[in-house]
């Protein structure tokens, strides 16, 4: 059965202590690390991570309720923020006192929305009135501000794969002002504006934080901002609009995504596709943005393969209700309660499941049937050889290997995609000549 479904979750989860009301859950998108803080951490933190290495438990005083808690990278300083005005660090570091100490925001009367590590010691505070970057000296137990910026923040992104912050302003909070981290230095990057499909009259904050994700797709950033037409137009359904993100230069609304239905929908990225999750349906549709249908300026996409429903997925029970030998039960897939994360987590905290959501590509051979369009899918993705193998067997033994043609379109894609790879190895080889030569002429 499960070889029918493209989507899966991976087959080892994070499992943690399901959120309740004695146990609140944080998730730490730089660290990929989920915290269960019990009592506020007075009857413990058990923080669990991708790996055995990442995860740690200890305890701390209840000072409050807990409403932001992350590692530094490295898991070398810990920082928890209990009110809108400061932060408490402690360091994690061997040798260094296990002391706690606090900042406050230096902008009098802001209110602190979050913070983010962009560093093992340095860290933004996001406020509702600007950011302000600090490098954290923890032999010292206090903060050094490196740089701030005055600007009214509605909310905040932050991708930690490239260090970009991402901020809502002004009324509507449709223009969008990142911010770039690197190494002590902090640079303001272009603003540009999300187009919105209606204008609201008298303005209020009309573009959500649930609405945009920021994520690298083939090695260039993208903000993804999930279009809700409103009802009173005659359009077919809403739309995922990316706008790329360059280092330098403006940012440009460049590919949209068809959904061709309405509701609400979560976002992922999985080895470069976009994966749109619906709700009400309960199925996922996938999209690549190199499968090019030019539409004028822009790239318009519709779905690469029908909509399916992500592989069912049974759970053990924990809790008091669970039975040591009770058997595993099938996890409700597309909850109302998961959280989605960028770019391939879905975390399911009232179950205590943290999944990484996976394509598989042997399905779909028999989902897309232009081959043309199906090699071209599967030569831009990982682990594609055996497939592409059982495609080219496909045509030569069964019921396609009559037609010449197609099987001239697949090698003709196959023999591009080597040509480009000699090419590209030629490229290397040449600048390491060029290289050694100019070394021996100095020596």
């Amino acid at each position: 059965m499960s070889g029918e479904y493209y989507l899966e979750f991976s087959e080892n989860p994070v499992q943690f202590e399901n959120a309740s009301s004695v146990n609140n859950v944080f998730f730490d998108e730089a660290n990929k690390q989920v915290f269960a803080v019990r009592s506020g951490g007075a009857t413990g933190v058990v923080v669990k991570g991708p790996d055995d290495k990442s995860s740690v438990a200890f305890r701390m005083d209840d000072k409050g309720e807990v409403k932001c808690i992350k590692f530094s990278l490295g898991n070398k300083i810990l920082a928890v923020q209990r009110t809108t005005k400061s932060v408490d660090f402690t360091n994690f570091i061997p040798d260094y006192p296990h002391l706690e100490f606090s900042h406050e925001c230096k902008t009098k009367n802001a209110s602190i929305l979050g913070f983010c590590w962009t560093n093992w010691n340095e860290i933004v505070f996001v406020t509702d009135q600007g950011i302000e970057f600090y490098q954290v000296l923890p032999d010292k137990r206090t903060l050094k501000l490196l740089k701030s910026q005055s600007i009214n923040v509605n909310w905040y992104m932050y991708c930690p794969e490239t260090a970009v912050l991402l901020l809502s302003t002004t009324v509507q909070g449709n223009v969008l002002q990142p911010f770039a981290f690197k190494s002590v230095t902090m640079s303001k990057m272009s603003k540009f504006e999300i187009e919105l499909p209606a204008v609201p009259k008298p303005a209020k904050l009309s573009l959500s934080e649930r609405d945009i994700a920021v994520a690298t797709i083939y090695d260039q950033l993208y903000v993804m901002y999930l279009k809700h037409h409103s009802r009173t137009t005659n359009s077919p359904g809403a739309e995922v609009v990316l706008y790329h993100l360059p280092r330098e230069g403006t940012c440009r609304k460049t590919h949209v995504l068809k959904l061709n239905t309405t509701g609400k929908f979560a976002l992922n990225v999985v080895d470069n596709l976009v994966v749109v999750h619906h709700q009400s349906s309960q199925s996922s549709l996938i999209y690549d943005i190199k499968l090019r249908e030019l539409d004028g300026a822009l790239n318009v996409h519709q779905p690469v393969l029908p909509a399916q429903s992500i592989n069912p997925y049974k759970i053990h029970l924990t809790g008091p209700a669970a039975a040591p030998s009770q058997a595993p039960v099938p996890c409700e897939l597309y909850s109302s309660s998961w959280s989605v994360f960028q770019p391939d987590i879905i975390i399911s905290a009232s179950e205590g499941y943290l999944w990484y959501l996976q394509v598989k590509l042997q399905p779909t051979l028999n989902l897309l049937q232009d081959k043309g369009k199906l090699m071209d899918f599967l030569l831009r993705r990982l682990d594609c050889k055996m497939v592409i193998l059982s495609v080219c067997s496909q045509m030569l033994t069964e019921g396609d290997k009559g037609n010449l043609s197609v099987v001239a379109t697949v090698f003709d894609k196959l023999n591009q995609v080597y040509k480009e790879y000699l090419d590209a190895e030629q490229v290397y080889t040449a600048v390491g000549t060029d290289c050694l030569l100019h070394c021996i002429f100095y020596i």
